[in-house]
């Protein structure tokens, strides 16, 4: 039996006559965080607004928490932030989350202390139109964390945010997951999605390229690990000649080698004794593996 909240499978999208989704098959299970990335026009918001049943698919199949994108039990089991989040200029922050508590049927004992868990608490009754985008986008995270929703839709969530809020609105992710929801993020901010989801998926031009953990990506790309190694003063050509490498800098040597090669080449390291004074690793970053997979620079 699956655990997967969100299961897209073979999905097809046409416009006309461009293909916008091209034969998507990607799941989520309960509690799960997966980062879904791609430059602008890949097709994450409307992979998004098919599971949302704002759109329809051409061809394949979507189910959220078993039942299909639109219908009443999805949009009860389904919470949205989109980048642009909009709400009533006239509302106060109070008044606004209040007001979705009671469309949602949540306790209206919540609103008081999400907002202050989001850090409106003193900004909860001034008017909604005085605010800034970053407080906006607080807000909507709170409106995501109203109920218990089986899935979460997160467009570029951290959007207007300043690094200290974004760490704490992927802190209220981290509480999200492990309440069970599965979570879907659209994001641009690679630093942020590698160390804060479990899986990580990439499209480009309308078709997903990789989906899998970090460390299968890397794997499975068989980008090279890199090694710079500081040698003493006055030894750094001996131990080039003996290593190998490039020259950066006069003083150190920058190698590359196959991951499955790394412990051979830091033998090899260590066998030079005093004459390496410091070395230092470096794993392909997420930031390589997406130029990989995606086979463009990032924008």
């Amino acid at each position: 039996m699956t655990n997967n909240l969100l299961a897209i499978a073979h999905a097809n999208k046409i416009r006309g006559k461009t293909p916008v989704l091209q034969d998507i098959s990607l799941n989520v299970a309960a509690g799960e965080r997966v980062a879904l990335l791609g430059h602008n026009g890949a097709g994450k918001t409307t992979l998004m607004k098919c599971v949302l049943g704002l759109t329809n698919l051409s061809a394949g199949n979507i189910s959220v928490a078993g039942v299909r994108p639109g219908s009443a039990k999805a949009r009860a089991a389904t919470v949205y932030l989109p980048e642009a989040v909009s709400f009533h200029k006239s509302l106060t922050g109070r008044e606004q989350l209040t007001l979705f508590a009671r469309l949602s049927g949540a306790n209206g004992g919540k609103v008081g202390p999400l907002l202050e868990r989001v850090g409106l608490a003193d900004a909860a009754d001034v008017r909604i139109g005085a605010w800034s985008k970053g407080m906006r986008q607080r807000l909507g995270m709170a409106q995501v964390m109203l109920g218990t929703p089986s899935v979460a839709l997160l467009d570029e969530p951290t959007s207007g945010l300043d690094p200290v809020s974004r760490h704490e609105l992927y802190t209220m992710i981290d509480e999200l997951a492990a309440s069970g929801t599965a979570v879907l993020i659209a994001s641009h901010t690679l630093s942020e999605v590698e160390a804060r989801t479990d899986r990580i998926a990439i499209m480009r031009k309308g078709a997903l390229v990789a989906d899998g953990t970090l460390n299968w990506l890397t794997a499975n790309a068989g980008l090279q690990t890199r090694l710079r190694v500081r040698a003493r003063p006055g030894d750094t050509e001996q131990v080039r000649q003996q290593l190998g490498g490039n020259r950066i800098n006069g003083a150190s040597i920058e190698l590359s080698c196959p991951a499955e090669h790394k412990m051979q080449q830091l033998r090899q390291i260590a066998s030079l004794g005093d004459l390496i004074v410091d070395f230092e690793m470096m794993q392909p970053g997420l930031e390589e593996l997406y130029r990989h997979y995606s086979g463009e620079k990032l924008q």
